[in-house]
Order: structure tokens, then C-alpha cells, then sequence
């Protein structure tokens, strides 16, 4: 037998780790970004490649389930840390699929999870404790949980269990991780407790809205207590008015999904800001943003809130009292018109079987166009895709891709940010079948459940499709021209055919909508290179948009192409 001074000294737990390291901090926080794994927390994978994706959550089910149904003993732990360890499976795969698991028997799991967080040495046992207590934990786990964030790969599993235990900490860790745009001084006011310091904080963040994104948003609002802040102040409009911004950050789409459906205080916020409105100087930033809460609670995200009957219409009613005919020119001043006519226009009345609307962003932020479809007054998309946003008016009704014929034909409702081929869209197959269209097939990525098929009738459905399809009221100048010079290159597609190039993508900047952009593919003028895409801008210049088009298609059909484009 070897001599004690000759055996390994064994690598501490993750968890004393993190607690020795928080012990020795100078301060209640970690350092932006977190602290660094010990070099033992990473144990080699071993010779191969890992499994694939769907193969790996399997084999991390399987085991998982047959530990869980074993007798619980002090080795537990370790045996489970080492089995899946030896899988070569990726740790970022341990947690979620350790967080789906549904247990049979919750007590066990729960105590096989808590000696996971708190014996495991490497990332996968911690992991994997950490996912099996998303949705198991208990109050006591919170200092655990708290205490793992500290490091900087296990932040976000420690963050997602956290959630539902304790929101404020979980808000703050989030925070507290963050490198870009990360409130700092305000961070360390929630940490010092100080409600003073919290407010003055809360008002010195940065007032421009393209620079905060809605999960960040979320995460101020419920680390600070804002909807407590209100209470305890009603009459303090600076702060109602950082509140009417951050809630009106949350119910935007984001490049990761929706947020305002997973808001500890969305409800209380919403009740708030919307009773005080009036309270608020008519400026154009308050407007647009109240605005914005009314059409996200009318057919966005925000419409799925669990609120009791009647409410939302209260709600809705009272955002659109507080919003003034604004007195100045400019686009968003026209967006605040179109915007708040066309929401009083639906007014409480009973929701149709479909409708369909395209709903345009606030042009303060990032121009973001979309058609939303609402089926007895719900949103589908947040239901079935939260992690996508609609497709453009362009490519839904422009197109007639929802018009239903004879033959099936599967539609894209829906696509994430990053793109289709990344993570994915939303599909139904869309048929006529005698008196009714029916929507079915649905297609989307994962395995989530299935959605039902819908049946509309036919003749109200061709009705509401060809409405939708005439109602150009949501557009603007540039938005304009480019529907037209798509609909005239459509109509002739020899005006691009003719020099060797096939139509792209035609809209308006995504950072200057008063910019009309078209795209084409080709290639080079000398016929030198591979084909590449060209890029023409054509900004708004005060004409009526039809005489733009016409021109824009009249040179096309007289000079090449590529000679009006951008230099790459």
C-alpha cells in the first residue's frame, strides 16, 4: 500500500471552491465575468469524438434515470460524476438534459442533485445536480446555488435554478455576469441594499433603447424590485418613466425569444405603469413606448399574461388614454399616429376566428417588421415558436404564400433571428378542404408538443387573407418603394435576367428604414470571380413612392445593374 504522502491529493468540490474563493473576495460580488475553473474541473473526454447531439441526451437520460432508481448512497455522487464523465458527452449538454428530466420519485432526485452541487468536483456532476434541481430546489439551496455562480461556467445552469427559488438573485447573478453594457454601479447598489442608491442607479442608466436588450431589461427590472420602488414612490414620475422604458424593452422580440412571459413582475409592472400613465410628460419617447406596451398586450406575447377577465381590455385602455396626437413631423411621430388609430380602431370588440396584422416596431429601436397571426384573439407565434419572430408582410402577404389552394402546400409563419438553417422556423401546411381551410403538419425544431390543426371557413378566411393582403396602412415612403420595385421585378424579371443577375432581397435598412435597399446576385461586371451579391441604397429623397420605384426600375432596365451597386 502506498504511503499517505505518496496518494493524489483528491480535487476539492466545485462548491468549496467557489466558497473559498467568495470567502477571500473583498466584496459581495464576483468580478464581472466570474471566476475561473479550477484546471481539475475538466477531467480529458478521452480518444474519439463525442455523440452526436440527440444521441448524447439520450445516454445521459439512460443514466441519469437508472442512478436515480438505484439506492442512494455516499457514493452516489462520485459514481454519477465519474459515469458521466466516461460518456465523452459535452458538459453543455449535462444540464439541460438533466433539467428535463421528470423524475419519478422528486425526493430522490432531490437528494442525489444536492450531493451533486455540493461533492461534485467537475463540471458534469455539478451540472447535472444543478439541472435536476431547476424545478426540485428548495429555499434552503439558494446559498448553494448563489455560491456556484460565482464561477464562471457554471453561472448560467446556477442562474436557471435559481429562478424559481429566489428571482431577485437570480436577476442579479445574471447581471453580475454580464460584460457588454453591464450596469455595474447598479449591480453593486442592489448588493449593498441601498433602495436610495438602487433609484439613483436605476435613473442614470443609459436613456438610448438600442442599447439594452429586453432580457437584459427583464433582469434590472426584477433584481431591483422596480415594481416594489413604485409602490413606495407613486408620485416620483422619473422613476415610472425608467419603469415605462425597461417594460417596454421586455415585451420587445429579442434575438433569444421572448421575455415578457417569463417576468416575475410583468403583471404587477404592466397594472402600474399603465394606471400612472397620465402622470407621464406627453414627449415622444413616452408615447411610442406606451404604445408599444397596448400592441404587444393587443397581439403580441404580452396578450398571453395570465390576466383575469376584462383586465387586459382595462389595461390596454388606459396606455392608449395617456397618448397624445403628437405636434411634430418626423417618422416616429408618424409611427405614434398610425399606431395608436389602428389599436383604438380594434377596440374590445369580439375577436374574430383569424386575423392577421403586421405590426412595425417603434423606429427608435431596430427596424423590425412582422406579420402576426391571431387565432381567436391569441398570437400563435409566442405559443408555438417563442424563439421566432414573424415573417415580413413581403414574404407572407405580398407573396400570397397564406392564400389556400387545391393542393396542400406547407407556409413559414415564422423564422429565428439568426437564421432557419441556425436554430430553426415555424411551418404549417395550409389546404382547402370543401368549405373550410385547414391548417396543420406543423413542423418545428425539437420535440415539443403538438399543436392543434385549425379550421377556419373558407369564405371569411379568402376575405380576411385579402384584407390583410390590400392593407398597406402599416408602411412608410421607403417601405413603399420597395414593395413596389419588388412587385415590378416580379412583373419583369428581365430587367436583372437580361444582365446575368437573379433578384435578392428588397426592403428597407435595418439601421435606417428611411433607406430603400436592393439586392441582387451575380457575377462581377468583367465576369472575373465568383458571383456575390450586390447591394444598391436608395434613400428617401421626398418623392411619392411610385415615381422612386419607377425610376429605380427604369434604370435598371437602362444601366447595368452592378455599376449602381456598392463597392464591395
Amino acid at each position: 500500500m502506498s504511503a499517505p504522502h505518496e496518494r493524489p491529493t483528491p480535487a476539492p468540490s466545485l462548491y468549496a471552491y467557489a466558497r473559498s474563493l467568495r470567502d477571500a473576495a473583498p466584496g459581495p460580488l464576483p468580478p464581472q465575468g466570474g471566476l475561473s475553473l479550477p484546471g481539475t474541473a475538466r477531467p480529458p473526454y478521452g480518444e474519439g469524438a463525442p455523440p452526436p447531439y440527440r444521441q448524447a441526451r439520450e445516454i445521459v437520460t439512460r443514466l441519469l434515470r437508472a442512478r436515480l432508481a438505484a439506492p442512494d448512497t455516499e457514493r452516489a455522487a462520485a459514481e454519477t460524476e465519474r459515469a458521466l464523465v466516461a460518456t465523452r458527452v459535452r458538459e453543455q449538454l449535462v444540464f439541460p438534459t438533466a433539467a428535463a428530466l421528470d423524475p419519478a420519485d422528486p425526493v430522490a432526485a432531490r437528494a442525489l442533485a444536492r450531493r451533486l452541487v455540493r461533492e461534485g468536483t467537475t463540471v458534469h456532476g455539478v451540472a447535472a445536480g444543478l439541472g435536476l434541481l431547476t424545478g426540485l430546489g428548495e429555499p434552503e439551496d439558494v446559498p448553494c446555488l448563489r455560491t456556484l455562480g460565482w464561477l464562471d461556467v457554471l453561472f448560467p445552469y446556477a442562474v436557471e435554478a435559481l429562478d424559481p427559488l429566489d428571482r431577485p438573485a437570480a436577476a442579479l447573478l445574471w447581471l453580475t455576469h454580464q460584460p457588454v453594457n453591464a450596469p455595474r454601479p447598479l449591480v453593486e447598489a442592489v448588493a449593498a441594499g441601498d433602495p436610495a442608491a438602487v433609484r439613483e442607479r436605476l435613473l442614470a442608466l443609459a436613456g438610448d433603447d438600442r442599447t439594452m436588450g429586453p432580457d437584459q431589461a427583464r433582469r434590472v427590472a426584477e433584481a431591483t424590485g422596480l415594481a416594489d420602488l413604485l409602490d413606495r414612490a407613486p408620485e416620483d414620475t422619473a422613476l415610472l418613466g425608467q419603469a415605462l422604458r425597461l417594460l417596454a424593452r421586455t415585451v420587445t422580440q429579442g434575438d433569444h425569444g421572448v421575455e415578457i412571459l417569463d417576468h416575475a413582475d410583468a403583471l404587477a409592472l404592466y397594472g402600474t405603469v399603465a394606471a400612472r400613465a397620465h402622470l407621464l410628460p406627453p414627449d415622444p419617447g413616452h408615447q411610442a413606448r406606451l404604445l408599444t406596451l397596448a400592441r404587444e398586450l393587443h397581439s403580441g406575447a404580452a396578450h398571453l399574461l395570465d390576466l383575469p377577465p376584462g383586465r387586459r381590455e382595462t389595461v390596454r385602455a388606459r396606455l392608449l388614454d395617456a397618448v397624445r396626437e403628437p405636434a411634430e413631423a418626423g417618422r416616429r411621430a408618424d409611427w405614434i399616429r398610425r399606431t395608436a388609430r389602428h389599436l383604438r380602431a380594434a377596440g374590445p370588440a369580439p375577436a374574430p376566428r383569424l386575423r392577421i396584422e403586421v405590426a412595425v416596431a417603434d423606429p427608435a429601436g431596430p427596424t423590425a417588421v412582422e406579420t402576426r397571426i391571431l387565432v381567436d384573439g391569441r398570437p400563435i407565434l409566442p405559443l408555438a415558436f417563442p424563439q421566432g419572430r414573424g415573417d415580413t408582410p413581403e414574404e407572407l402577404l405580398d407573396s400570397g404564400a397564406l392564400r389556400a389552394g387545391a393542393e396542400p402546400r406547407p407556409v413559414r409563419l415564422g423564422v429565428t433571428s439568426c437564421a432557419e438553417a441556425c436554430c430553426g422556423a415555424l411551418y404549417v401546411t395550409v389546404r382547402r378542404e370543401g368549405p373550410h381551410v385547414v391548417w396543420d403538419g406543423w413542423r418545428r425544431p425539437g420535440r415539443p408538443p403538438e399543436l392543434p390543426a385549425y379550421r377556419f371557413d373558407a369564405g371569411a378566411y379568402d376575405a380576411e387573407i385579402a384584407r390583410a393582403e390590400h392593407d398597406h396602412g402599416w408602411t412608410w415612403p421607403a417601405r413603399r418603394t420597395a414593395r413596389l420595385i419588388t412587385a415590378g421585378l416580379r412583373d419583369r424579371p428581365e430587367l436583372l435576367t437580361r444582365w446575368g443577375l437573379r433578384r435578392g432581397w428588397i426592403s428597407t435598412h435595418f439601421q435606417d428604414p428611411d433607406v430603400t435597399v436592393v439586392t441582387f446576385t451575380g457575377p462581377p461586371a468583367d465576369g472575373a470571380g465568383a458571383p456575390r451579391q450586390f447591394l444598391w441604397r436608395l434613400p428617401d429623397d421626398g418623392r411619392p413612392p411610385a415615381d422612386r420605384a419607377a425610376e429605380a426600375l427604369r434604370r435598371l432596365y437602362a444601366t447595368d445593374p452592378r455599376t449602381l451597386a456598392e463597392r464591395p
